[in-house]
Parts: structure tokens; C-alpha cells; sequence
């Protein structure tokens, strides 16, 4: 049974957190991608992994997301990177921690490290993603979704049987998240994992935020036959390895 439980991180607003705590020193927070959850097998696999390891473990759900309370369509990167802010800050507190971001998480996680510059020890992308709202899903937008969200301030994009909300206050505020152009510091190990065969992000996203780590001890890792998920048993087990090195490093 996994500690699935919700964190009222303001008067309003609940988000659903899973949480393992320990008395080590150290945590690993974990960040879900665009339209995920904490049930996938990535979030379980670490929990599972900081047990072993005794060191604390974080994953939370943006609101609009999974089971947390709110609307997709009214949250943006600006407020799912200020509830994990709120996050981390009412259960890691003053603990150091390694972050990890899945794809949008990893842009979530960029901006922590405004909040938490002192506090994060490490850094793992996964199909790490940063600035995609512009440059991924704008961009191969056609003339008729772009003109409707224009005018209408949302629509509904379909893809694979699957169909989600998208408002043009999304897309306006990812622009003023924009990490591509910045230089970070930090003296921590950085690692990018990306699928080879990854068709949702390309893995020039994971090289582009590699760069803005100037004096950080980086890696990226690529994975034959890998996709954009990489959840698959072997690729877990990758996975793992990097987040164990990590640690080793710190």
C-alpha cells in the first residue's frame, strides 16, 4: 500500500502528494509530466527505491492533474511550479533533496532552483521538456486550432482516442517561463535520460537544458529503443542506476 494522501497547500487549494519520510537528511522529489499523475510506474519505482535506500521521498500531483483538486484548463507552469514550491516547502522543509523531472516536470523543476538553490543537490531529466508548450505543441498547431484558441481562449486538442482541454493562457504564460536562455551554477550533477526512439520530445530539449547548467558535473544518457515514457522494465532499472549515481555524488 502505497502513502497516497492529500496536502492543503493553501486555504483553497488540495493536492494529492505521495510521501515517504524517514530521518535521513535527504530527499528525492519526484515531477510528473504534462497531463500525468502519481500512479505510474516511474513515481512507484522511486518510492520503492527510497525505501530501500532510507531517504525521504516526494511525488505530488499539480492541481488539475490525477486526483488533485482543480481544473486542467485553469492551471499553467507558472501555478503547478508554485504548487510544488508550496510542496516541497511544507514536507522536505529545510532538507536537501535531488529533484526529479518527467518531461514538463523537468521544466517544473527549473524552476525551483529560484526557491531551493541552496536545498537541491541534484538534478535527473526524463525526457526532459522545457519551453514544449511554445516550441512543441504551438508550433505544430495548424491554423484552425490556433485561430479557435485565439478567439475562444481554449480548445480542445484530440490525439490517439484521447481528447484534453488546452486555453491560450497556457501557452502565453509557458512564454514567460522561458529557461533556454538562462545560466545556472550550481555545483551538482546534472543528468538528462532520453529515449532514442522518443517521438513526443526531441532529444535536443535534454541537450538545451544540459547548457544552461554552466559549472555543473553533467551527463546525458540515451537509451536504445527508449521511448518518451521510459517505463518499461528495463528502462526503470536505467533509471534507477542514474538516480543511484546521483546520490553517489553528492
Amino acid at each position: 500500500m502505497h502513502n497516497f494522501k492529500y496536502l492543503k497547500i493553501s486555504r483553497k487549494k488540495r493536492i494529492r502528494i505521495l510521501h515517504l519520510n524517514t530521518s535521513s537528511n535527504l530527499y528525492v522529489v519526484f515531477l510528473h509530466g504534462f497531463k500525468s499523475d502519481i500512479e505510474g510506474k516511474k513515481p512507484i519505482t522511486f518510492y520503492k527505491y527510497c525505501k530501500k535506500k532510507k531517504i525521504g521521498f516526494l511525488a505530488l500531483e499539480y492541481s488539475g492533474h490525477g486526483k488533485s483538486y482543480g481544473k486542467f484548463e485553469n492551471g499553467n507552469i507558472s501555478s503547478w511550479s508554485k504548487d510544488t514550491y508550496l510542496a516541497i516547502n511544507k514536507i522536505v522543509k529545510k532538507k536537501k533533496f535531488v529533484i526529479v523531472g518527467s518531461s514538463m516536470g523537468a521544466w517544473i523543476a527549473l524552476n525551483q532552483f529560484i526557491k531551493f538553490k541552496h536545498q537541491i543537490k541534484g538534478f535527473m531529466g526524463i525526457g526532459a521538456a522545457p519551453e514544449f508548450l511554445d516550441r512543441l505543441m504551438w508550433k505544430k498547431f495548424n491554423k484552425k486550432i490556433k485561430k479557435e484558441l485565439i478567439s475562444n481562449k481554449i480548445c480542445i486538442i484530440k490525439r490517439d482516442n484521447y481528447e484534453y482541454p488546452i486555453s491560450l493562457q497556457l501557452i502565453k504564460d509557458g512564454r514567460k517561463n522561458n529557461f533556454f536562455n538562462k545560466k545556472f551554477k550550481y555545483k551538482i550533477p546534472v543528468t538528462m535520460i532520453h529515449g532514442k526512439k522518443d517521438e513526443a520530445v526531441p532529444i535536443g530539449f535534454s541537450k538545451k537544458t544540459l547548457k544552461i547548467f554552466t559549472q555543473s558535473k553533467k551527463k546525458l544518457k540515451t537509451v536504445v529503443n527508449g521511448d518518451h515514457s521510459l517505463s518499461s522494465k528495463r528502462n526503470l532499472k536505467i533509471l534507477k542506476v542514474e538516480l543511484n549515481l546521483i546520490l553517489k555524488n553528492i
